[in-house]
């Protein structure tokens, strides 16, 4: 038995699937990790969905900005308009909500001690140690599988607060702790999220730095797995942090780290004619 992570699949379903005949995977046998931003923006979003939910073990996957979009969509009707957003199919299937609540249910953070690696999508607060992002992660885990689940979703939207505060309450505390799950990427000189520049590190403006590079970062004491960045291509200057979005939407790779081992398989990501 193999545990597989594997990088933002966004809708690439076939890519996908050429990736799990690379690792020779045996759905009896081997778990699949699933790193965040299964949908949107590739053509297959619906596919990949059925794809992982018949699974017959259960995939570990910790949700995304993407799929947080997607639940705004189905059930509040929310979220912002991109001509880019290729949900459409899902919005229109019967099964939509079915296949709603199934992605609500999901994580944000998983730790599993025996391996030693936290998974998240886009990577833990430089300010959190490992036992308080799990706080944390769980406080937006329950509210995503809670009856009112639908009052967060309309509200989350937002980039402030742009730094943690632990009195923080309510929707601003929901927000930050989200925005730092799924959005983060670049932080300032004294750690606030900055959530408009997307790009490369050499490309960066100088008084931004990556989150895992931040000034007295708190170290996290396992492996960490993220996603989210597809600028990046897999490369992290830390070798217990692995990036593994690869950008399988815009061409890259679809990359799938081996938890056991950290070996890395790829394949070749969404063919630029079909995006």
């Amino acid at each position: 038995m193999s545990d597989y992570a594997i990088g933002d699949v966004q809708g690439c379903y076939e890519p996908l699937m050429r990736l799990l005949d690379v690792i020779d995977f045996d759905d009896k046998q081997d778990r699949l990790w699933f790193v965040g931003d299964l949908v949107n923006r590739g053509p297959q979003s619906l596919e990949v969905l059925r794809f992982i939910k018949q699974l017959p073990i259960r995939a570990n996957i910790t949700l995304g900005n993407h799929d947080l979009h997607l639940l705004s969509k189905i059930f509040a009707d929310q979220g912002y308009h991109n001509p880019d957003d290729t949900l459409h199919t899902i919005l229109a299937t019967d099964d939509r909500e079915e296949l709603g609540h199934w992605l609500r249910q999901q994580s944000i953070l998983i730790y599993d001690a025996p391996l030693n690696i936290v998974m998240c999508h886009a990577g833990i607060a430089p300010v959190w140690t490992l036992t308080q992002a799990k706080k944390y992660a769980g406080e937006l885990e329950n509210t995503l599988r809670s009856p009112d689940f639908t009052l967060f979703l309309k509200t989350m939207y937002g980039n402030q607060p742009d730094h943690w505060q632990e009195g923080l309450q309510g929707i601003d505390r929901l927000r930050i702790i989200t925005n730092y799950f799924t959005r983060m990427r670049f932080c300032d000189q004294e750690g606030h999220l900055i959530l408009n520049y997307k790009g490369t590190l050499a490309e960066a403006p100088p008084d931004l730095v990556p989150w895992f590079a931040v000034k007295n970062r708190i170290a996290i004491e396992a492996d960490l797995v993220f996603g989210h960045w597809a600028a990046l291509q897999g490369h992290s200057p830390i070798a217990t942090i692995h990036a593994i979005d690869t950008g399988c939407l815009w061409g890259g790779p679809l990359t799938a780290l081996r938890l056991q081992d950290k070996q890395r398989f790829t394949t070749q990501g969404l063919l630029k004619e079909n995006h």
